[in-house]
């Protein structure tokens, strides 16, 4: 889905980051059907300490429970069925998983994946809270949820965090779930600050993909919003450069620094993008560039949000 990885660039990524600074390693049982987490496992091995390892449950591979199948293939090009499962046994055999995958004793952050709509999520946090009582995760949090959801979640056990997309581009959160969260104080991890490296400037109006790159049909990556998203890129690139920025790097920084965003979650290849991701930190805006970047982006956001 993401144009192929290689198992020794990840590992060298995540110890990168987190020798430059980097606290928290977000990964998914779902991601790689479980081999993400074997892969972060072999990395934080001899820094544990230093991280905060956050994982997710409540999307199945291997089970013929749940809602919203979605039909995908494996790694090896096997048939197979994801399903979105949070009922109660299923999240704590999911637990037991990928604390063996990790080589763990206790996940510091463990979060539903995605909204299952055949579980009451009022059982979903009951199993969570439960799992914390026993030591076997630290914080609860969410993933992709609404606003409603949240409430409902929150309800019923310390809610910690919910993971959402944002970006520039993509402020969908800014109109209720963001304003919610500061409120009650839920950290907000937000994905996809880069969009998948459009924002990075990576990504150009001439590059091609093939069929199984999810980003082939994504709506942000016709040729038209590629080009859009360049056009802006050099609008801003006087702020970048007196900075000594690249775009990835201002993209993070003003991302970090909006009101109610906890972390942001970069995605990395090899240990030169995790470093080069991690200098993001190492300077800051002051406020009038914070609001000339997003001004510059407001109309390509609103064109992209139709």
């Amino acid at each position: 889905m993401w144009g192929g990885t290689n198992d020794r660039d990840a590992i060298e990524a995540i110890r990168a980051s987190i020798d430059n600074g980097v606290t928290t390693i977000d990964t998914a049982a779902i991601y790689g059907f479980g081999h993400s987490e074997k892969l972060v496992g072999q990395a934080i091995r001899g820094k544990r300490e230093k991280v905060v390892v956050a994982t997710k449950c409540g999307m199945r591979w291997d089970s013929p429970v749940g809602s919203d199948p979605w039909p995908q293939k494996d790694e090896s090009g096997k048939d197979l069925v994801i399903r979105k499962n949070s009922k109660p046994d299923s999240i704590v055999w999911e637990c037991e998983q990928s604390l063996k995958r990790l080589g763990i004793d206790v996940i510091d952050l463990y979060q539903i994946h995605r909204p299952d709509v055949e579980t009451p999520v009022e059982d979903s946090m009951r199993a969570l809270e439960k799992l914390r009582q026993q030591g076997k995760i630290r914080a609860i949090g969410v993933s992709n949820f609404s606003q409603d959801w949240i409430k409902r979640a929150a309800a019923v056990a310390p809610l910690a965090s919910n993971q959402p997309p944002y970006s520039i581009l993509q402020r969908g959160i800014e109109a209720d779930v963001l304003p919610y969260c500061r409120e009650h104080n839920i950290a907000t991890i937000c994905y996809s600050p880069l969009e998948r490296g459009l924002l990075a400037g990576a990504v150009g109006p001439e590059r091609k993909f093939p069929p199984s790159d999810h980003r082939s049909g994504h709506k942000l990556f016709t040729v038209e919003n590629r080009q859009r998203i360049a056009d802006v890129l050099q609008k801003i690139k006087p702020i970048a450069d007196a900075h000594k920025a690249s775009f990835a790097q201002t993209i993070i920084q003003w991302t970090i620094h909006q009101p109610g965003i906890t972390a942001a979650l970069v995605g990395a290849r090899n240990a030169e993008q995790a470093e080069h991701n991690a200098r993001a930190m190492d300077f800051s805006f002051p406020a009038r560039e914070f609001a000339e970047i997003r001004q510059a982006f407001d109309e390509c956001a609103k064109l992209i949000a139709k």
